[in-house]
């Protein structure tokens, strides 16, 4: 399928494992200072495309890295026999990092990006600056996602997307044409791996490490969220200290999509409240 081009070019770097990360870097920050570095992590299903409008909101303070998880977007699909777990997705964030030099970062994840961006909060909190998590629970065994599967094999995978499209996103109130690019986004992934993917995260849960977390931690939740616990945004904020809490009167789990001003100006201001300069 043809894409069109959305911000800086796509970069790519090899993991230890062999596999090919892609990634691009937004920066109008001022070119003598040494500006810090903020890595958007997209959900699942998706790429880093999709998070092209809060891009803007960050660049002239940040250096904006956006990743591709591995098998989506622009990243390679590894093969069936490669491991996929947890520590894997999270290696692949850490030698980021590495490969660009960066000893500590700012972590936006989305949804199942927020997974990786909180389990580098745990295991190493050195190189985690601070969070932002959006519409992100600490995995995905208390979610839906296993009855998914089946439907994804018997529909498809654009077709049950669009056929459960109102979870996602308040299709009355979006503009013309954006549910058919977001349909066409998630189209770009591969079906199998994206049902491996979401199958994985349906046996993963890790809320009591939350309380490891030491870092400045903003947890942004729609109300009513239907894809998985909503009630769990609660319970995060408790365990991590110091934490703060949003909560968008909205009842659909993509909010980045449907939001991304409100996402990036809120997430824009904590981090000015946390480290000015």
């Amino acid at each position: 399928m043809a894409t069109t081009h959305i911000g800086a070019p796509v970069q790519w770097m090899t993991t230890s494992d062999g596999n090919r990360i892609a990634y691009c870097i937004d920066d109008f920050t001022d070119p003598w200072a040494n500006a810090p570095t903020l890595v958007m992590l997209h959900s699942a299903m998706s790429s880093m495309r999709r998070l092209f409008a809060m891009v803007p909101w960050f660049v002239r303070g940040y250096r904006v890295v956006r990743m591709d998880l591995r098998g989506h977007g622009e990243s390679d699909v590894p093969p069936d026999t490669a491991p996929l777990t947890l520590e894997r997705l999270t290696d692949d964030l850490r030698e980021l990092l590495d490969h660009l030099q960066v000893p500590a970062a700012h972590l936006l994840g989305v949804s199942g990006g927020g997974y990786l961006a909180q389990r580098l909060a745990v295991e190493s909190p050195e190189r985690v600056s601070s969070l932002l998590l959006f519409a992100s629970r600490p995995g995905f065994k208390e979610g839906n996602g296993a009855a998914w599967i089946p439907e994804m094999e018997r529909r498809g995978l654009r077709t049950f997307i669009a056929d459960t499209l109102e979870e996602r996103l308040p299709v009355a109130h979006l503009p013309p044409g954006q549910a058919d690019w977001f349909l066409d986004e998630i189209d770009r992934n591969d079906p199998a791996f994206v049902r491996r993917f979401v199958l994985y995260m349906t046996t993963q849960y890790w809320m009591d490490d939350l309380a490891a977390i030491r870092c400045p931690t903003l947890i942004v939740g729609p109300a009513g969220d239907s894809i998985g616990n909503a009630n769990a945004y609660e319970q995060m904020q408790r365990l991590i200290a110091g934490s703060e809490r949003l909560t968008y009167e909205a009842a659909n789990h993509n909010i980045c999509d449907y939001l991304p001003d409100r996402c990036a100006r809120d997430g824009l201001a904590f981090l000015q409240r946390h480290f000015s300069r």
